[in-house]
């Protein structure tokens, strides 16, 4: 059975950005992520085993976000290309990540990138 796993609203201080003050002093960031997946039977019968652990989804979100880079881009993608790597009943998965304060020029709460990308 098909299904979907997300975690929403996690939160994380970085060091992504194209400036060198973004990437010496970090900023707030936060992170959706929704994995489009196979449920296995034994799952509906209360076992782990049969979903996306999402403790471990969150791993593999971290793991990417302690790694600087200029791009939210390269960050989402990656965070989705390692997801699709990790769990092999992924099938697809959408990333949002989005920079609290960004430095341009004037007031935003926050700016948000959107990758989207699937197994085939």
């Amino acid at each position: 059975m098909q299904g979907k796993v997300s975690l929403e609203g996690l939160e994380f201080h970085a060091y992504h950005g194209v400036y060198p003050h973004e990437r010496s002093s970090g900023n707030k960031f936060e992170v959706d992520i929704l994995v489009d997946t196979t449920f296995d039977a034994s799952a509906f019968r209360d076992e782990l085993t049969g979903t996306l652990n999402y403790e471990e989804l969150y791993l593999v979100v971290k793991a990417v976000m302690e790694k600087p880079s200029k791009l939210l881009e390269t960050v989402a993608n990656q965070i989705a290309l390692d997801t699709l790597a990790t769990f092999k009943e992924a099938i697809a998965v959408e990333v949002k990540i989005s920079k609290f304060n960004p430095p341009i020029g004037g007031v935003c709460r926050k700016a948000s990138v959107v990758v989207l990308t699937n197994r085939s």
